[in-house]
């Protein structure tokens, strides 16, 4: 038998009754850390319970599992974890395995702090887009940024999950995290994030000294978070009443904005940018062929092509206007080229 155990988000004190129970039966409970801290009186408390019969593992070992399938076959096994069980992919998986293996499973489900911490904000939880983990290495900040772009295009909040290292002891900081996001964006130039933008900072939620902080992310950067564990929220479409409730939950520095009023398609900066330069360099060629009968009907389709665009862009038909402005933009340099002008960049 294979339990899978949420622990909660709130330590020892927020475990179930059915979990005490499960634990004190069990053979042997393997406790990970990996998904986040346990503090080392929790520790003691859970060892206690499962009357010393309490294994801690690593990710790797999880990850590995073979050691807790093989003895969930002859035994009666738990896997607890903090937060809820199933928030973390590696314990899905390990289930899965389980089951194709013939070995009985089930579960204790517990809070999470991707839900918890959405309530504790004052957000409303059905705006939640994808969620993603910010890493410290800024190299993989693109993925975070993208989600981001496409949350905030939907009207939809980002959680960020911020690395934690169990071996290493390490909580990458939300400022670093922050920083790292902004210098994404001025790699990719998408406009998606600046300092301006407003974030929320949730810390240690679900214990006795959690703390919210919420502004922008130039006055934010000034702020003590304290300990860890962080996440961030990058809010997308505020509702009044998730303002109203923010500002009263959390600690705002700054009024609470709507990140997703500044947000453009990647279809509508392009249209911005290429309409008008295709256009002046239609005009800018045309002299240049205005004695040249067999070239008019070539300078009358990239006129039209800038002009389906445009007309494709309004109605919201984003492919179209894409595929017309590039048949522009290459009809005009094909002009270009054939006067010994450079094509235009």
């Amino acid at each position: 038998m294979l339990w899978f155990v949420g622990l909660g988000i709130s330590g020892l004190d927020s475990i179930s009754v059915d979990a005490q129970n499960i634990l004190k039966k069990a053979d042997i409970v393997y406790l990970e850390q990996f998904t986040s801290i346990i503090s080392k009186s929790d520790i003691a408390k859970l060892k206690k319970l499962a009357k010393g019969r309490l294994k801690a593992v690593k990710r790797w070992q999880v990850e590995d599992g073979q050691e807790i399938l093989d003895s969930a076959k002859k035994k009666n096994i738990v896997l607890l974890s903090y937060g809820d069980p199933y928030i973390a992919t590696t314990h899905i998986e390990l289930r899965t395995r389980a089951i194709a293996e013939k070995i009985k499973t089930n579960t204790i489900h517990a809070s999470s702090i991707v839900t918890s911490l959405v309530g504790e904000c004052g957000l409303h939880y059905y705006k939640i887009g994808k969620v993603v983990t910010i890493m410290k290495e800024v190299k993989t900040g693109t993925s975070s940024y993208y989600a981001i772009y496409g949350n905030l295009l939907s009207g939809d909040h980002t959680i960020l999950l911020l690395e934690y290292n169990q071996d290493a002891d390490f909580f990458l900081d939300p400022k670093d995290a922050l920083s790292n996001l902004l210098a994404t964006e001025k790699e990719q130039t998408r406009n998606v994030l600046s300092e301006n933008i407003f974030a929320i900072v949730a810390s240690r939620i679900g214990l006795k000294d959690q703390k919210i902080t919420a502004g922008k992310i130039s006055s934010i950067m000034k702020m003590d978070f304290g300990k860890p564990p962080h996440t961030i929220i990058i809010p997308g479409s505020l509702h009044f009443t998730e303002s109203d409730a923010l500002k009263v939950l959390a600690k705002c520095v700054d009024e609470p904005s709507d990140n997703s009023s500044q947000i453009k398609k990647t279809s509508d900066q392009m249209m911005e940018k290429y309409i008008p330069m295709v256009r002046k360099a239609l005009e800018e060629i045309i002299p240049y062929y205005k004695d040249s009968k067999e070239f008019k009907i070539v300078l009358e389709n990239a006129e039209l092509y800038i002009e389906d665009a445009k007309k494709f862009h309004e109605q919201g038909k984003d492919e179209l206007a894409v595929l017309s402005i590039g048949y522009a933009d290459g009809l005009v340099d094909a002009l270009r080229m054939a006067k010994g002008f450079e094509p235009k960049v």
